[in-house]
């Protein structure tokens, strides 16, 4: 067996194409489950893409780091189950781009967070945690009541995403910056715009109390409440297999 290495050692060539080869194996491990993607990802016809509200609070999600400590993938461990809900399919990640399933907690698993706290608790626990979780350790993210959610660039952040398989149409992207305002105002007239481009099931209303003005607390607040709710696909029974 050492013969053969010190040979193979002696003949770059060889060497070379050996480790091309035995590197390949994981590739291809990697690679090959892609080829059937279509056959393993659940089908979700009432799966509906994030509004630009929502997208505004994934990307404040992500710059603020809140990833490093939350997980968004429940497995399929019965203590996971009883605990955070229907373990996570792969098409609730669909329109998910970078997605952010995670292992590190920190903090409890996110996925099915959507709707569990009322949009009051998520300020406050947002605001300082402690006030909601007195053993927290989660740091306060004060700023966001403050600052006025940037709206100008989101139709360059649909059509990013778009770029990368998610259908928002061209209405949609055109009117991102009234859509994100009228989420949280619903009392705008931009409020029957968000209705129209996104469902009757999209939420509507002043995530953080103040229909006024729109804030970046209203965006991450949008985006935890939808966590788990963008299909029904996770709640509905498994299909018993028919031979």
């Amino acid at each position: 067996m050492f013969g053969f290495h010190y040979r193979l050692e002696r003949k770059a060539i060889g060497l070379v194409l050996a480790i091309i080869g035995v590197a390949s194996i994981g590739g291809i491990v990697e690679i090959a489950p892609l080829f059937t993607i279509h056959q393993t990802v659940e089908d979700a016809p009432d799966m509906r893409v994030y509004t630009p509200l929502e997208l505004a609070g994934r990307n404040i999600y992500i710059r603020e780091g809140c990833y490093a400590c939350h997980s968004q993938m429940i497995r399929t461990l019965r203590d996971e189950v009883e605990r955070y809900g229907p373990y996570s399919l792969a098409v609730e990640s669909k329109y998910d781009h970078p997605m952010l399933w995670g292992s590190k907690r920190t903090g409890p698993d996110l996925a099915r967070i959507g709707n569990k706290y009322s949009d009051e608790w998520q300020v406050e626990h947002l605001n300082n945690p402690r006030d909601v979780v007195p053993e927290s350790v989660m740091p306060a993210y004060t700023w966001l009541l403050r600052t006025k959610l940037r709206t100008d660039d989101l139709s360059n952040h649909l059509r990013a995403q778009r770029t990368v398989g998610v259908p928002y149409t061209d209405d949609m992207i055109a009117n991102a910056a009234a859509d994100a305002y009228g989420q949280a105002a619903p009392d705008s007239p931009q409020a029957d715009g968000v209705v129209t481009r996104y469902g009757k099931a999209t939420t509507v209303r002043p995530f953080d109390g103040r229909p006024d003005e729109l804030t970046e607390m209203d965006a991450l607040v949008a985006y935890l409440q939808i966590l788990g709710r963008l299909t029904d696909a996770a709640h509905k029974p498994i299909a018993s297999a028919e031979k």
